[in-house]
């Protein structure tokens, strides 16, 4: 089965990034460049830029999302030690999130297993960031559907679920590399958002925002978002316009 395997960003100092993603959030090195929680989901690589990073919302590439048991654990753990988390919030009938940067800047969303007031049905293991992280999704932005689904098909990727943010104008697609099925065949149904947050492998998330202009991305040298790979195709594919290529 393929899978997204690491997600490469370009910063002002990868080491410290590393260090970061680790020490305060759990990862562990993996062997092969890249940070993670775990060979299922993917990993991180960091990757020298000669800038600083100043992210848009006009960027291609938006976030990564933390799922995690027990949000509001998450937060205590993480203020305590000294990073900066926005108050967890119920946001619609989306999920139960906060959110918060990393030391050079990149947006870092913790998403809860279930809505606000449930518990999770797994178990939270002691001394976990929010008892149990994965790199649950990955977030880019794009301004047309049809290129999207183009995308993903071409990669085999499986549409999980759908949606609709209309007060904010915008609507959220999930693709993944599974034979799993969500609870629901119909992706706007709200019992396959929970069940999609807690999925063991990465999820690719798009922010379908017709207002957008262009999805922006860094220049030579620039820090930001350089490329995501999946492994397990059975050809090699170029990156697309997402960036996204198989290995």
């Amino acid at each position: 089965m393929p899978k997204i395997d690491w997600i490469t960003l370009k910063c002002r100092d990868p080491e410290a990034q590393r260090r970061f993603y680790c020490d305060v959030l759990g990862m562990k090195e993996q062997g092969d460049g890249t940070v993670g929680y775990g060979k299922e989901e993917a990993g991180l690589k960091f990757e020298q830029a000669a800038t600083a990073y100043c992210g848009s919302s006009e960027d291609l590439y938006w976030k990564i999302a933390l799922s995690v048991p027990d949000l509001d654990l998450a937060c205590q753990q993480l203020a305590e030690k000294g990073v900066r988390v926005g108050a967890p919030e119920q946001f619609g009938d989306i999920g139960y999130l906060a959110h918060f940067k990393d030391p050079e800047g990149f947006p870092v969303e913790l998403i809860a297993h279930c809505f606000k007031g449930e518990r999770s049905p797994k178990e939270t293991e002691a001394g976990k960031l929010g008892g149990g992280p994965a790199l649950n999704l990955l977030t880019l932005r794009c301004r047309e559907t049809a290129t999207m689904f183009e995308s993903c098909d071409a990669l085999g990727m499986k549409l999980l679920a759908t949606m609709p943010v209309e007060a904010h104008g915008f609507t959220l697609y999930f693709f993944a590399f599974t034979e799993e099925d969500p609870p629901s065949s119909d992706p706007l149904a709200l019992q396959n958002r929970s069940w999609l947050y807690q999925r063991p492998y990465t999820v690719l998330e798009f922010q379908h925002r017709p207002s957008l202009e262009a999805a922006r991305l860094p220049g030579a040298g620039q820090a930001g978002y350089r490329e995501t790979v999946v492994t397990g195709l059975d050809k090699t594919l170029v990156a697309n316009v997402f960036r996204v290529r198989g290995s």
